[in-house]
């Protein structure tokens, strides 16, 4: 097939874009910058200049493709205060790749997140988000619409990624856990640390992405998660060790004022299964687990 791969540069994007190759498919790769263009050349696939925001390009680039696997998010902006603007702009890229696929039967792959699904127990691909109105909630409810597009004759599909995708050269939330550890001057957890965080390794969410697109049912639901539930006291004793420095409890209260951002996150028991995902298109998770790989060394390099 050719595929049309948004986010093709970026931690995922970079693993599934050679995935893709070397299993026989053509790639197409979205880039907004003359980096991204350079390192979607290097591995083979060919480059159309834009952004999420060129929603022509989008649409000219789908219909001219054999299926797509939207990556892209504006992460950017996200992380900095506008999770709405990003999410507003992820369902205008939607709503613009099914007006190219649909009636087409071609397979439309989106990548979503699972952390959240379930609190406190473990989430299957059977759960669906809840929409409560708020920014959080829109990248759920972009997902259920992606879904619905099999009805439209579009073999969709959504993975759920886990919220930490490991590798060397990671630079997301586990990286930025080992960042405030340093700052701090002892690895933190929440509570009791036993809030148990999915995971998988990169190269295995990639290849979820290409079984997705090769053969995922229309209106599927698929769970990148290797580890169900890593608890975050057991990552914070990897961090511990490796940089030398004591383990020790936040209270929840004060997890936003030491953890930023990630405290919130930290604070959720989100555990996911990969049960439903593996018996529908075959994937085996083959790489190191967060643990075995975060004690490889990689994170903790200056």
């Amino acid at each position: 097939m050719r595929i049309f791969v948004t986010g093709a540069s970026g931690w995922i994007g970079s693993a599934a874009v050679p995935e893709l190759i070397d299993a026989g498919h053509q790639v197409v790769g979205l880039a907004r910058s003359e980096a991204a263009a350079a390192a979607i050349a290097a591995a083979g696939g060919e480059v159309v200049r834009g952004s999420v925001d060129d929603l022509d390009v989008l649409r000219d680039a789908a219909a001219a493709s054999d299926g797509v696997i939207h990556l892209a998010f504006k992460h950017d902006i996200a992380f900095t205060g506008d999770f709405q603007g990003a999410a507003e702009a992820d369902r205008r890229a939607v709503d613009a790749f099914a007006d190219a696929l649909a009636g087409t039967d071609r397979p439309f792959v989106l990548a979503s997140g699972v952390v959240g699904m379930a609190p406190g127990r473990v989430a299957t691909e059977r759960d669906m988000p809840g929409d409560d109105g708020s920014p959080a909630s829109l990248r759920g409810v972009t997902a259920g619409a992606v879904l619905g597009l099999a009805s439209r004759g579009v073999r969709s599909s959504v993975v759920r990624i886990s919220p930490t995708a490991h590798g060397d050269g990671d630079q997301g939330f586990m990286a930025a856990l080992v960042g405030v550890a340093r700052a701090k001057g002892f690895s933190g957890y929440v509570g009791d640390g036993a809030q148990r965080w999915p995971a998988v390794h990169r190269l295995d969410a990639a290849r979820l992405f290409r079984l997705a697109a090769e053969k995922a049912p229309a209106g599927s639901v698929l769970h990148a998660v290797a580890d169900e539930g890593v608890a975050i006291r057991d990552v914070a004793e990897v961090i511990g060790r490796h940089l030398d420095v004591p383990v020790r409890s936040v209270a929840p209260e004060d997890a936003a004022a030491h953890f930023g951002f990630l405290g919130p996150l930290l604070s959720l028991d989100s555990p996911a299964s990969n049960a439903l995902t593996r018996a529908l298109v075959g994937w085996e998770p083959t790489h190191p687990g967060l643990l075995e790989d975060m004690d490889k060394g990689h994170y903790f390099t200056a």
